[in-house]
This record gives structure tokens, C-alpha cells and sequence, in this order.
């Protein structure tokens, strides 16, 4: 909102200088482009209001002009706990927002205590005993709104499911969230193999792969693809039972 409310000022002192402007130039910032246009635009802006009287703080500010794209990133302790308001406020709304997620499924940064991206029966710090709880399903929980695009990813069980669920996201005109699984040292096992958990993780369903786009609803198609394969081995076997 803090981007639109700088855009909208910036537009406000364009319309005060439209007479010195190409009516061409100055309908053209006024209408839709993308990003590298819009640059373009606005170095000619420039370059017509060099030396203007009064011109100087919207030739200083006038890269707000150009599309900003807007990610946030945080791990599971602010997204699931203490910043789950503030995630929640957000993605209810229909600002044109990115937030990606690092899911450690605990408190990293502070020892490796429970978070509730913990699962069911994991071992943390101050929690021997094992999870009493299943974890909270921020991916489905976020999916009912209906308007936030949603992915759950894991760059070392799919690359090309990652890359393209980011692209999707920065595409989508509105409020999106991805879940990455993110390998931790409190895991509890060597991180040089992190890629061969991840993608263990994913075959056996503990970690499933999807892209919610609530614009394939609009196209008659169900939102959500599923983009890893049924769980296998003997851990998929008893999700599945």
C-alpha cells in the first residue's frame, strides 16, 4: 500500500507539469506498461523536465512510476505464530503482494524450539517428548479465501515446480503465498544432503508439491494442480492408510 500511496503522489505531480510534456509522453505514463517501458518512459520524462522550474521532487521520485514487484520473506515462526495476523491481514486483502516462506517447521534462529509449522511427534528443544499436535496447514488455511494464489515447493525435490510456482506468483495480480521447505541444521542431519531429504520428503508425502491459481477457476479448471507424485515407500504407504 505504502508503493500504490507513492505511486498515486507521483502521478499527482505529473498532472501538475503536463503542459510542458508531449501529450503523447504524458498519456503514456498515464497508461499500463511494463516494467522496461515504463523506464524508458520515464528517462524521457526526464529528459523533458530538465531545468523545469518546481520540477525537482518529481524528477527525484519519479522511478515510483515504474511497477515495483513486492516480496516478503520470513520463516514458519512469524508466518504460523507471531507475525500470523499480520500474514493473514495481508493476504485477505487484494494488494498485489508476494510472500514467500522459509519452512524450517521450528524456531531456527533461536535453538530449534516447536513452532506450529512443527509436525506431529517431532523432537525440539524444551519438547523431548515429541509434538502432541499436528502441524497447521498455512497452504490450505490460505486457500480459502479463494483470491490468494498459493504453492507449497521444494527446490531440491523440483526444480522446475519451484521456478515456475515463482514466476506464477510474481505473474498473479494480487496477494500470493509460497511455502518452501527449508533445510535446518536442527533437523538433525548432515545438510550436505539436504537435497536428498528434500526430495524423500516429497516422495513419501510428507511434503507434497502444489500450485493453487484461483485463475484457472475463471477458465472452468479446478484451482489447485498437484504437482508431486503419490506417495511411495513405506511412510507414503501409511499417509495413504
Amino acid at each position: 500500500m505504502t508503493v500504490d500511496q507513492h505511486r498515486q503522489r507521483v502521478l499527482r505531480l505529473l498532472s501538475e507539469f503536463a503542459d510542458k510534456l508531449p501529450a503523447e509522453l504524458n498519456a503514456a505514463l498515464h497508461a499500463e506498461a511494463t516494467p522496461e517501458v515504463r523506464r524508458e518512459q520515464v528517462a524521457a520524462l526526464r529528459q523533458a523536465l530538465a531545468g523545469v522550474a518546481g520540477a525537482e521532487e518529481l524528477l527525484t521520485d519519479a522511478d515510483a512510476l515504474v511497477e515495483k514487484s513486492v516480496w516478503l520473506i520470513g520463516g514458519d515462526g512469524w508466518a504460523y505464530d507471531i507475525g500470523f495476523g499480520g500474514l493473514d491481514h495481508v493476504l485477505s486483502l487484494t494488494e498485489n503482494v508476494n510472500i514467500l516462506v522459509l519452512d524450517t517447521q521450528c524456531y531456527s534462529n533461536t535453538g530449534g524450539q516447536a513452532s506450529k509449522a512443527t509436525p506431529l511427534g517431532a523432537v525440539t528443544k524444551f519438547g523431548e517428548h515429541g509434538k502432541r499436535k499436528a502441524r497447521k496447514d498455512l497452504g490450505v488455511s490460505m486457500m480459502m479465501y479463494g483470491h490468494v494464489y498459493v504453492a507449497q515447493i521444494s527446490l531440491g525435490a523440483q526444480l522446475n515446480q519451484t521456478v515456475k510456482a515463482i514466476q506464477e506468483a510474481e505473474a498473479y495480480p494480487g496477494p500470493s503465498l509460497i511455502i518452501a521447505y527449508s533445510p535446518c541444521e536442527e533437523h538433525g542431519y548432515d545438510l550436505a544432503l539436504s537435497h536428498d531429504q528434500m526430495r524423500q520428503l516429497t516422495a513419501t508425502g510428507f511434503w507434497p508439491l502444489y500450485r493453487f491459481d484461483p485463475r484457472r477457476a475463471d477458465e472452468g479448471k479446478i484451482p489447485l494442480a498437484l504437482d508431486s507424485r503419490p506417495p511411495s515407500g513405506r511412510a507414503g504407504r501409511d499417509a495413504a492408510e
